[in-house]
């Protein structure tokens, strides 16, 4: 990913979200764009026209963490998105022909054996183990049944959770809340762009999705940044009917964007009963095999 592109066009999508009656400025005449103007944003954070102007343009190596802390303020930014914009500051800054050049030698991850025991011990909740590309690296037996239409789509190993969504029909009938859904993957896959811009897999990804489906390409035009950590999710599973699910992000300590994202249902709920149902039937298909 090119890092000035990458910063210009952040900021640029920031401020236009914010209009000057959000941050007590007067609107005052016509405005060519939507949003803040660059003066206006300057002024927010604390810096001249001119300084802030070049950190639009993409030159933003060596800003301050004042200066960024100021940008944040002003821009309003969540702390995912902070945290998105002091990476690309970090990036911008490394300029050798060696940290710039594209990775193509990634070695991927793959469960220790301790791990492999802690999936299968976990049989009331569906557990996922993926990277910051979204790929789904590991699971535990109702973690496949879960995910079993995504993992027998899969043209590609590991299975991509993008791919299933933008490329495959039958997501938009699994994801009851396709949009959101699809929306917040790519915001992960933008924040993955902005911890490892030099990631040769991930901007494959990036340009056959683009390549391929409008949506994605609009998504990804939005550049919006995204922290998985817990929510709820519906879905739709052919075998047990709806189910509403919360989940947990857990970062997998001194393993880089490689998360276990954990499943479960409220006790005594219809989504409990038919998560239940779901391991019990992966049970059986795993012993009649």
């Amino acid at each position: 990913m090119d890092n000035h592109g990458e910063v210009r066009e952040f900021l640029m999508s920031r401020r236009a979200r914010i209009e000057p009656e959000d941050v007590g400025l007067p609107r005052g005449g016509a405005r060519r764009v939507p949003g803040l103007r660059r003066g206006e944003v300057a002024a927010l954070a604390g810096v001249s026209v001119e300084y802030y102007s070049r950190l639009e343009r993409g030159a933003i190596a060596g800003a301050s963490e004042a200066v960024l802390d100021g940008l944040a303020r002003a821009l309003q930014l969540e702390p995912a998105e902070r945290e998105h914009l002091y990476r690309l500051a970090h990036h911008g800054g490394q300029t050798s022909g060696r940290t710039r050049a594209r990775r193509t030698g990634e070695r991927p991850w793959t469960p220790e054996p301790s791990m492999r025991w802690l999936l299968d011990s976990m049989t009331d909740a569906a557990a996922l183990i993926g990277n910051g590309r979204t790929d789904l690296l590991a699971w535990n037996a109702l973690g496949g049944a879960l995910m079993s239409d995504m993992i027998a789509a899969a043209t590609t190993q590991p299975p991509n959770f993008a791919r299933y969504l933008f490329l495959e029909p039958s997501a938009r009938r699994f994801y009851a809340d396709w949009d959101a859904v699809a929306a917040v993957n790519v915001a992960q896959l933008r924040t993955e762009a902005g911890r490892d811009p030099h990631s040769k897999p991930l901007h494959d990804l990036v340009g056959e999705l683009s390549t391929r489906n409008d949506h994605f390409r609009e998504l990804w035009g939005r550049h919006d940044v995204w922290q998985h950590d817990a929510g709820v999710k519906r879905f739709r599973h052919h075998d047990v009917g709806d189910l509403e699910l919360a989940f947990n992000g857990l970062d997998l300590v001194g393993h880089d964007a490689i998360q276990m994202t954990v499943f479960t249902a409220a006790p005594g709920s219809a989504s409990h009963e038919a998560l239940t149902l779901l391991g019990a039937l992966a049970s059986t298909h795993d012993h009649a095999r």
